[in-house]
């Protein structure tokens, strides 16, 4: 068999699998020309609807409606769109949700919030060395200012943490449990069920990071029990760079939560102007300040391609897009020495496939100069970011193609 046979056969299915996309329509809705995009994962590509609503928004409801706007829907559209988000890909009934600030400082208000509510005894953090840079950098200075333990879990990077690994280091000791639903390095889907109610068990609170999993899973926050979370949005979410992140507090926690950054919008008579901070009910005590109106704007556009399809067909495609990408790094670069890390299980692997060689930092370079963009994570990964509503199998395919062109 020559080399060029197994391409041809991959070439094949994939226009096959293309031909036959229930979703295909979709990727005609998202702007920008490139030969292959595998990197929605970190940065989504813009809907065409986020260029129209930004260009009606500037003259309309900014130039015309000025600070009127502001009571024509701009002051509850934290919690309006929150409400939207969470019904489409959270899993959540509606006054859980809001949208505002960047996942470091929501992550940072939520987890203040949970140390600062728990029993004076439950004075430990639970986290693990596998989780993104910032969960883990954010509760060191969480510890340094409040005195808690941080309690560190060692999984294995390719299996993520697993209830062994969650139950060896519980105790009643322990405040939260910090945890990423889908690992950043592998894709590997941790338990989100399953982890909460162990750690419900010894009576803590869970805070999961959703940033790889929103918009790509069908997570179900409230039928999992889940007490806090947190996500990016301009991820898998498409609301662009910098786009605003949520946040998701349990209804049952909220009246018990203070959070720490405590600014107008999130008082309980906001134009009341008062001497002296008194919380609102409900999710508005988690807002601060002025929340950034205008990056909501194409947030608001993706939304409603997402809602349009359903999040149940868009981790449909996520799943034989994963099982295509696998299928054709094994024909075409494991006899490179390349290594497929991301779990094969299809239940256990999130919206990215990664794939590990020593020399691939070299090679992500040189992809990027063939207009071909996946991501390069330490020490020696590329993640091929596969976003269901517009990357395409036959893309997918060139981008490993292009790796075993680039090794050889």
């Amino acid at each position: 068999m020559t080399d060029a046979d197994p391409a041809a056969a991959l070439r094949a299915r994939a226009a096959d699998l293309d031909a036959h996309d229930p979703l295909a329509h979709c990727r005609g809705e998202f702007d920008g020309e490139i030969r292959a995009y595998l990197d929605g994962n970190s940065l989504g590509r813009p809907v065409r609807a986020a260029a129209d609503a930004l260009a009606r928004f500037v003259p309309g409801e900014w130039g015309t409606g000025l600070i009127r706007s502001w009571d024509d829907g701009w002051f509850d559209l934290p919690l309006t769109l929150g409400d939207r988000l969470a019904a489409a890909v959270l899993g959540a009934a509606a006054g859980q949700t809001m949208v505002a600030d960047s996942t470091s400082v929501i992550l940072y208000k939520l987890l203040r919030a949970a140390i600062a509510a728990a029993p004076a005894d439950r004075r430990v953090v639970v986290l693990d060395r596998e989780n993104f840079p910032t969960d883990r950098y954010l509760a060191e200075g969480v510890a340094a200012e409040t005195g808690v333990e941080l309690r560190w879990i060692d999984p294995d990077p390719a299996a993520g943490v697993t209830a062994d690994d969650l139950a060896a280091v519980l105790g009643s000791d322990v405040a939260v449990v910090l945890l990423s639903h889908v690992s950043y390095k592998s894709g590997y889907i941790a338990d989100l069920e399953g982890l909460t109610a162990l750690a419900h068990e010894h009576g803590a609170l869970v805070l999961w990071d959703l940033c790889h999993s929103a918009g790509v899973l069908d997570v179900r926050l409230d039928a999992a029990d889940v007490d806090l979370a947190v996500g990016c949005t301009y991820k898998f979410l498409c609301g662009g760079p910098g786009a605003p992140a949520f946040g998701y507090v349990a209804a049952r926690h909220q009246a018990a939560l203070t959070q720490p950054i405590q600014g107008w919008m999130g008082h309980a008579d906001a134009f009341g102007m008062a001497q002296g901070y008194r919380p609102a009910e409900g999710m508005r005590r988690f807002l601060s300040g002025t929340p950034p109106i205008l990056a909501m704007v194409p947030l608001m556009a993706a939304l409603g391609l997402i809602e349009e399809v359903g999040i149940a067909a868009i981790r449909a495609k996520s799943i034989t897009l994963g099982r295509f990408v696998i299928e054709a790094a094994d024909a075409l670069l494991a006899d490179l020495g390349v290594r497929v890390v991301s779990p094969r299980d299809d239940e256990r692997r999130g919206g990215h496939v990664t794939v590990a060689h020593p020399d691939f930092r070299a090679v992500t370079a040189r992809l990027w100069e063939r207009d071909i963009v996946p991501d390069f994570r330490n020490p020696d990964g590329i993640r091929l970011g596969l976003s269901p509503l517009s990357t395409s199998y036959g893309e997918a395919l060139d981008a490993v193609i292009a790796i075993r062109e680039e090794l050889r």
